[in-house]
């Protein structure tokens, strides 16, 4: 039975809950600052420079970044400052109180790190002291009102329930988390407990008000050969703190959650299942990721977002036909939501971004919304 025009809305609750559709959902997830700056030299308007729903509709994606506005990062942030600037290289430190030098050319890059502020015991307890899960600034004071005016809504609402181990690796940089997991097993699980109370907290304040339509965490935690934590640790430590927040989503009735990890996941998928996570993002190919054997191994409790290969679309066109020919199996079995398995890259010129989102519409039957944007002809 053919299934009827469906909202944004519907779709992707349908679709990643495994119901029939009446298309797949067409979701983008964002571009680096330097494809921007290409794409502004290309044709693209001066006046998309950053990801969101924005640019989603000039491109006639359908909207899924909209998300309940709470904090559950440090509060306060550190203030951000520049230490030193020799036009060249710059030194500053972030809100989230790291240490980098960053090439100050105007291509993004990656830094080089200097010190971090998370390093052992006493630099936890100076960091615990922005980390309040019951600090009343995480969720806005007019909650209320921006509640009821998404309540009737037709687009897609998230909700970021934080990280458990990436946002920790952000803080101690990957080998003094390394270090902390290894030799102070108790403080990396009191760190852990920690991010978990506040997104308990959180959602306990929230829920009530608004059912978000998905929960999304941020995670980063593996390589290209495999994970950064020891899955056993992974198992017994962070598997039952995921249990306790999706357990509370789910009694509010918010039963797709999402991890953003990149990386080869293989080896976690099955502790997200069972700390309640059933979608996966973004599944970069290049990683090793086959998404038809996790499907085979862990069947239909698992859905997944991305899995197109984002240096295929740096081929041109003939690659990207056999790109979006690679994937056709798992989206036409309602797999996969077929999304670039990460920001895209600039590498990719704007013509040939445009031309795959013309070929993934055309080979999977999405036809364009009733929108304003143009940034497809």
């Amino acid at each position: 039975m053919k299934i009827r025009d469906l909202t944004e809305r519907e779709r992707f609750l349908r679709f990643f809950r495994g119901q029939s559709v009446d298309r797949v959902p067409d979701m983008e997830f964002g571009y680096w600052a330097d494809t921007f700056r290409r794409w502004h030299r290309e044709g693209l308007p001066e006046r998309f420079h950053e990801n969101g729903n924005e640019i989603d509709a000039w491109f006639d994606l359908d909207l899924w970044l909209t998300r309940v506005p709470v904090e559950v990062g440090l509060r306060p942030p550190f203030q951000a400052q520049v230490l030193r600037d020799d036009g060249r290289r710059r030194v500053e430190r972030g809100e989230d109180g790291v240490l980098r030098e960053v090439f100050a050319g105007g291509s993004s890059t990656i830094p080089h790190y200097l010190e971090f502020p998370l390093r052992d015991r006493a630099s936890w307890r100076e960091l615990r002291a922005r980390l309040d899960p019951d600090d009343p600034g995480r969720v806005p004071a007019d909650y209320s009102a921006w509640a009821a005016s998404v309540r009737d809504r037709d687009t897609v609402l998230g909700i970021r329930c934080g990280s458990l181990f990436g946002i920790l690796r952000n803080w101690a940089g990957l080998e003094g988390i390394s270090y902390i997991v290894a030799d102070d097993r108790a403080l990396f699980e009191e760190m852990v407990e920690t991010l978990a109370s506040i997104a308990l907290c959180v959602l306990e304040k929230i829920l009530p008000a608004v059912r978000p339509d998905y929960a999304h965490f941020w995670e980063d935690m593996a390589c290209r050969s495999g994970p950064l934590l020891d899955p056993r640790d992974f198992q017994q430590i962070l598997v039952p703190r995921y249990r306790r927040i999706t357990d509370l989503l789910r009694r509010y009735g918010t039963d797709i959650v999402l991890v953003d990890c990149d990386g080869r996941i293989d080896t976690l998928i099955g502790g997200w299942l069972d700390g309640g996570v059933n979608v996966m993002f973004p599944m970069e190919v290049r990683a090793g990721n086959d998404i038809a054997k996790l499907h085979k191994v862990h069947g239909g409790r698992l859905r997944f977002l991305g899995g197109v290969d984002k240096t295929a679309l740096a081929g041109g066109e003939k690659a990207i036909d056999r790109e979006v020919e690679r994937i056709a199996p798992l989206v036409e079995r309602g797999i996969l939501a077929p999304l670039v398995d990460h920001r895209v890259p600039p590498d990719v010129s704007y013509s040939d971004y445009r031309y795959y989102l013309d070929r993934k519409r055309e080979a999977f039957g999405i036809s364009r919304p009733a929108r304003s944007g143009r940034g497809s002809p």
